[in-house]
């Protein structure tokens, strides 16, 4: 993948930067994969603003995806690459011998004409999904289960790749891409390979607008506000946000506190993620 970046014939165009899509090989979707996509502009089934910022953005249709991979000892062949517009990953079309269509998640690398296969017997090759029990140490894998046969749940963002750190008795270690280790179990599905799409992270949008298409409205600055509509606010001209932590619209605190509140699956994390 390669990115374009336009000549600044304007202040929105100067530092905008594109996909060049160059491995995208079909424009129109298949449509028996197709499914509408009602927006909910962050609300709830009572209208309740629940998540802010959501609302507007371009209309889409949503591409059904296979997360499972339980096409067992079936061969497939990818027919195309190509884009989701509900995902930062490219989308790969695979043709599978007994004429079924399915979309998967399109490895970093996996090319029109390339053979896929899912199920123990399947071969450690780009694209191909086995149960972690099957998988060499060391392999960097993606869509990854974390309960057998409710399909890939972890690593599913473009460009992103977990490695296989060990096995031990029916669990084994898993790196993910936060730096996280974690116990998955062996009997788990994973996808050979990083997902497609590396350079997502390096695109910038150049305008307020481009934001929009993507459904996401403005956010306001807490310090802007006042000090009745949020915790940093008021203070006379530019005052600091003041507080021994900053704090969320509703006074708890933020920008890194901890949220994680599971104890039922707190004893498959070996190690934390990004900075603990």
């Amino acid at each position: 993948m390669a990115i374009k970046i336009y000549r600044p014939t304007s202040a929105g165009r100067r530092n905008m930067s594109v996909s060049t899509f160059d491995e995208v090989t079909r424009t129109k979707p298949e449509r028996s994969l197709l499914a509408p996509l009602k927006k909910s502009a962050g609300r709830n089934n009572r209208g309740v603003v629940t998540t802010r910022h959501r609302g507007g953005g371009h209309k889409r249709r949503y591409r059904i995806i296979d997360f499972r991979r339980d096409k067992f000892g079936v061969a497939g062949k990818i027919e195309s690459i190509e884009y989701d517009p509900n995902r930062s990953a490219r989308i790969a079309l695979v043709v599978y011998t007994d004429g079924d269509r399915r979309y998967i998640l399109a490895a970093q690398g996996l090319q029109v004409g390339d053979a896929v296969m899912s199920g123990p017997t399947a071969d450690i090759r780009l694209g191909n999904t086995l149960p972690i029990r099957n998988i060499p140490l060391g392999t960097v894998v993606h869509n990854i289960e974390i309960y057998p046969g409710r399909g890939g749940q972890l690593v599913r963002s473009a460009g992103l790749g977990a490695q296989l750190l060990a096995k031990e008795g029916t669990m084994a270690q898993v790196r993910l891409p936060s730096g996280e280790v974690r116990y998955v179990d062996m009997n788990c599905l994973a996808t050979i390979g990083s997902v497609s799409n590396s350079d997502h992270g390096n695109i910038k949008l150049g305008k307020a607008g481009r934001k929009r298409w993507l459904g996401i409205r403005p956010g306001t600055r807490g310090v802007a506000m006042d000090p009745g509509s949020h915790p940093h606010g008021g203070g006379e001209g530019r005052s600091p946000i003041g507080m021994k932590a900053p704090k969320t619209p509703w006074g708890k605190p933020a920008l890194g506190k901890k949220t994680r509140r599971n104890k039922r699956t707190e004893k498959f994390i070996v190690r934390r993620g990004g900075k603990a």
